[in-house]
Protein backbone atom coordinates (compact mmCIF):
# COMPACT_ATOMS: atom_id res chain seq x y z
CA UNK A 1 0.00 0.00 0.00
CA UNK A 2 0.99 3.60 -0.49
CA UNK A 3 1.05 5.64 2.21
CA UNK A 4 1.22 9.75 2.54
CA UNK A 5 2.90 11.49 5.46
CA UNK A 6 3.73 15.32 6.22
CA UNK A 7 4.84 16.81 8.95
CA UNK A 8 2.26 18.99 10.95
CA UNK A 9 2.72 22.24 8.73
CA UNK A 10 2.96 20.38 5.19
CA UNK A 11 5.64 21.87 4.36
CA UNK A 12 7.56 18.34 4.02
CA UNK A 13 5.29 15.95 2.13
CA UNK A 14 6.35 12.02 0.97
CA UNK A 15 5.15 8.83 0.41
CA UNK A 16 6.03 5.20 1.78
CA UNK A 17 4.79 1.58 0.60
CA UNK A 18 4.52 -0.69 3.05
CA UNK A 19 2.07 -3.61 3.77
CA UNK A 20 -1.73 -2.85 4.88
CA UNK A 21 -0.35 -4.38 8.64
CA UNK A 22 2.26 -3.33 9.45
CA UNK A 23 5.15 -3.70 12.79
CA UNK A 24 6.29 -0.39 14.43
CA UNK A 25 8.67 -0.22 17.32
CA UNK A 26 8.09 2.24 20.19
CA UNK A 27 11.63 2.94 21.75
CA UNK A 28 12.14 3.80 25.25
CA UNK A 29 15.36 6.00 24.40
CA UNK A 30 15.44 9.49 25.62
CA UNK A 31 15.06 11.19 22.05
CA UNK A 32 12.09 8.65 21.21
CA UNK A 33 10.05 8.84 24.33
CA UNK A 34 10.46 12.57 24.72
CA UNK A 35 9.15 12.78 21.08
CA UNK A 36 6.27 10.18 21.04
CA UNK A 37 8.06 8.47 17.85
CA UNK A 38 6.32 5.67 16.46
CA UNK A 39 9.44 3.51 13.93
CA UNK A 40 8.33 2.01 11.01
CA UNK A 41 11.75 0.78 9.05
CA UNK A 42 11.72 0.88 5.61
CA UNK A 43 14.33 0.02 2.63
CA UNK A 44 15.23 3.49 1.16
CA UNK A 45 13.79 2.40 -2.08
CA UNK A 46 9.56 2.60 -0.60
CA UNK A 47 10.23 6.44 0.62
CA UNK A 48 9.95 9.04 -1.77
CA UNK A 49 10.02 12.65 -0.46
CA UNK A 50 7.34 14.57 -2.38
CA UNK A 51 8.17 17.86 -1.37
CA UNK A 52 10.02 20.05 1.50
CA UNK A 53 13.88 19.03 0.81
CA UNK A 54 14.34 22.84 1.68
CA UNK A 55 12.64 22.64 4.91
CA UNK A 56 14.57 20.09 6.29
CA UNK A 57 17.04 20.33 8.86
CA UNK A 58 19.26 17.28 10.63
CA UNK A 59 20.21 16.78 14.13
CA UNK A 60 23.28 14.37 15.06
CA UNK A 61 24.47 13.44 18.51
CA UNK A 62 26.68 10.80 19.38
CA UNK A 63 28.63 8.33 16.70
CA UNK A 64 26.38 10.86 14.40
CA UNK A 65 25.39 7.80 12.02
CA UNK A 66 21.89 8.89 12.74
CA UNK A 67 20.47 11.89 10.92
CA UNK A 68 17.41 12.87 12.48
CA UNK A 69 15.71 15.11 10.42
CA UNK A 70 12.85 18.31 11.56
CA UNK A 71 10.88 20.21 9.32
CA UNK A 72 12.32 23.81 10.51
CA UNK A 73 8.85 25.38 10.04
CA UNK A 74 7.11 23.11 12.52
CA UNK A 75 9.79 21.21 14.32
CA UNK A 76 7.88 17.68 13.57
CA UNK A 77 10.50 14.78 12.57
CA UNK A 78 8.30 12.89 10.17
CA UNK A 79 11.65 10.31 9.34
CA UNK A 80 15.00 9.98 9.59
CA UNK A 81 17.87 7.94 8.94
CA UNK A 82 18.10 5.19 11.64
CA UNK A 83 21.72 4.33 13.23
CA UNK A 84 20.31 1.17 12.97
CA UNK A 85 19.48 0.71 9.59
CA UNK A 86 21.87 3.67 7.77
CA UNK A 87 20.88 2.28 4.08
CA UNK A 88 16.93 2.38 4.87
CA UNK A 89 14.44 5.37 6.07
CA UNK A 90 12.67 5.19 9.71
CA UNK A 91 9.37 6.99 9.44
CA UNK A 92 7.01 8.04 12.15
CA UNK A 93 4.28 6.37 11.80
CA UNK A 94 2.47 9.18 13.57
CA UNK A 95 3.10 11.37 10.89
CA UNK A 96 0.77 9.22 8.05
CA UNK A 97 -2.30 10.17 6.74
CA UNK A 98 -4.05 8.01 7.22
CA UNK A 99 -2.49 5.68 9.36
CA UNK A 100 -2.23 2.08 8.50
CA UNK A 101 -5.39 0.21 9.92
CA UNK A 102 -3.29 -2.38 11.52
CA UNK A 103 -0.67 -1.16 13.26
CA UNK A 104 1.00 -4.48 15.51
CA UNK A 105 3.50 -2.11 18.01
CA UNK A 106 6.56 -3.94 18.94
CA UNK A 107 8.37 -2.08 22.74
CA UNK A 108 12.44 -1.41 21.66
CA UNK A 109 14.49 -1.14 24.16
CA UNK A 110 16.53 1.74 22.54
CA UNK A 111 17.74 2.67 26.58
CA UNK A 112 20.04 -0.33 25.85
CA UNK A 113 20.79 0.24 22.42
CA UNK A 114 23.90 -1.38 22.11
CA UNK A 115 22.71 -4.92 23.74
CA UNK A 116 19.49 -4.71 20.84
CA UNK A 117 20.40 -2.56 17.47
CA UNK A 118 20.69 -6.37 16.04
CA UNK A 119 17.05 -6.95 16.61
CA UNK A 120 16.27 -4.13 14.08
CA UNK A 121 19.08 -4.54 11.43
CA UNK A 122 16.99 -6.19 9.15
CA UNK A 123 14.01 -4.18 8.58
CA UNK A 124 15.61 -1.67 5.86
CA UNK A 125 16.45 -4.71 3.65
CA UNK A 126 14.27 -5.48 0.41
Amino acid sequence: MIYKGSCHCQAIRFEVEAPATIEAERCNCSLCSMAGYLHLILPRSKFTLLSGQDHIVTYTFNTGVAKHTFCKVCGIKAFYTARSNPDGIDVNVNCLDPRPATINVVDFDGQNWEANAHKLAHKSKE
